[in-house]
């Protein structure tokens, strides 16, 4: 499951390697690269504190017509289409941000699960065949552990070449005198405080940039409690996960608190309410406005002055009013018993003048 939904893993990492190649450090690696999303990932927060901003002005509209059409859900349908359409209202706007973090958030996993792969780009054939010669289960933990005892002293030199044993043992995963490609787990060790710290900036993350954005006021109950729930699980699998996990989370949660703050001030949500607002009302204003349109009635031409709800009404009837002169001559209902009797011996009659011609 983690490698479908991780399927982002095969850009990050080799871009991650490149990172690593230059810095030297895995820590530090993962450090920037995180940054670097954030900042490519940063016009889709600001089109989401948007399209928050524009839900917040059609929330009461949309609310009015479910209540108006409640017991009359094909009318509803109707009615939402309808909405969307004239006020290029999309529901699913504000979705994409979130699934994107999703995606980058799962191929970190997969990175962090097989830095040897990723990182030192190192087969998966020669790490399945450096398991069975050390004794490790090849697991998803399999390229820490390999690491870990390479690091400790380990003889694996039938299992990787020259060159890729150097670059393991040289591996740099030390971060403040910690190593990052170990798991935390829950017991009482130094490197304890990083999962911690990927809790706590990811309660004050979720906290700030919810209410500096103006989701508050939208966000429901269900939708609530989901993103709450989102958000502890990927703080408990901090602790399940290598470490770079929860260096990754921590950074990326203090960007996003960050973030908030500037997305907040350049672009506050007050400001696109507003906006969204005034053109709102624009909109209403030019759907009142009355139109001078050219009309037959009684096979004369008269000009008339309609709003655009009547202008839609007249070139509905106006289509209809084509379709029927158009179709007149075609039958639309069943036949008779008695015109079915009619029509069978009109063609009996046809028949029998043909065979009396022959």
């Amino acid at each position: 499951m983690t490698e479908i939904l991780g399927f982002l893993s095969v850009i990050f990492g080799p871009l991650m390697r490149i990172m690593y190649n230059f810095v030297g450090n895995y820590g530090l690696t993962m450090i920037l690269f995180t940054v670097l999303i954030r900042l490519v990932t940063l016009p889709l927060a600001i089109k989401q504190q948007k399209s928050m901003a524009k839900m917040s002005v059609y929330t009461p509209m949309i609310n009015e017509i479910q209540q108006k059409y409640k017991n009359n859900s094909e009318k509803l349908n109707e009615e939402m289409l309808k909405f969307q359409q004239e006020y290029g209202y999309n529901p699913m706007g504000g979705c994409l941000p979130m699934i994107l973090n999703l995606l980058v958030m799962f191929a970190i996993i997969q990175v962090v699960y097989y830095p040897l792969r990723y990182i030192l780009d190192i087969p998966r054939e020669t790490v399945a065949a450096a398991c069975e010669v050390m004794g490790i289960t090849n697991s998803y933990m399999a390229e820490t552990q390999i690491i870990e005892a390479i690091q400790n002293g380990a003889n694996a030199a039938s299992a990787f070449t020259a060159e890729q044993l150097a670059s393991i043992q040289n591996f740099n995963t030390d971060f403040f005198g910690m190593n990052i490609a170990t798991t935390a787990s829950f017991t009482l060790t130094p490197v304890l405080i990083f999962p911690i710290l990927a809790t706590i900036t990811m309660f004050a993350s979720q906290i700030i940039s919810t209410r500096l954005s103006g989701q508050q006021a939208q966000m429901q109950g269900g939708m609530k409690v989901t993103m709450w729930i989102m958000n502890l699980m990927f703080a408990w699998i901090s602790f399940t996960l290598p470490i770079c996990f929860s260096l990754y989370y921590t950074t990326s949660n203090i960007c996003m608190i960050l973030q908030s703050f500037l997305t907040h001030s350049i672009y506050s949500p007050e400001k696109f309410k507003a906006q969204y607002e005034e053109e709102l009302a624009a909109k209403k204003a030019a759907r009142k406005a009355k139109k001078e349109v050219v009309v037959v009635e009684e096979g004369h031409e008269v000009t008339k002055k309609v709003n655009e709800a009547e202008l839609n009404r007249l070139r509905l009837e106006r289509a209809r009013a084509l379709d029927e002169e158009k179709y007149k001559d075609e039958r639309t209902r069943p036949l008779t018993e008695a015109e079915r009797a009619e029509l069978e011996a009109q063609q009996n009659q046809k028949g029998k003048r043909k065979k009396g011609g022959k």
